[in-house]
């Protein structure tokens, strides 16, 4: 692999690593306070929807990041 590869490799890992967690972060902070703070049901399902779109999101990304990789084996 060169070194550019490499680089684009690495960038993209972060950004799925960011993406799911920063996702699963914001999700957990919102199911702990929502209810505290009186919101109705149907935000905490806007939530888990947008959370699963991220997942969505990222679990693309790690198909692409693998096809990357695959190809830059030879």
């Amino acid at each position: 692999m060169s070194k550019d590869t490499d680089q684009v490799i690495a960038r993209k890992g972060r950004h799925v690593a960011l993406v799911i967690a920063g996702s699963m972060t914001i999700w957990v902070v919102v199911q702990f306070i929502a209810p505290k703070l009186g919101l109705p049901g149907r935000f905490a399902l806007l939530i888990d929807f947008l959370a699963l779109a991220a997942l969505i999101y990222a679990g693309v990304n790690i198909m692409q990041l693998w096809r990357l990789r695959q190809d830059s084996k030879g």
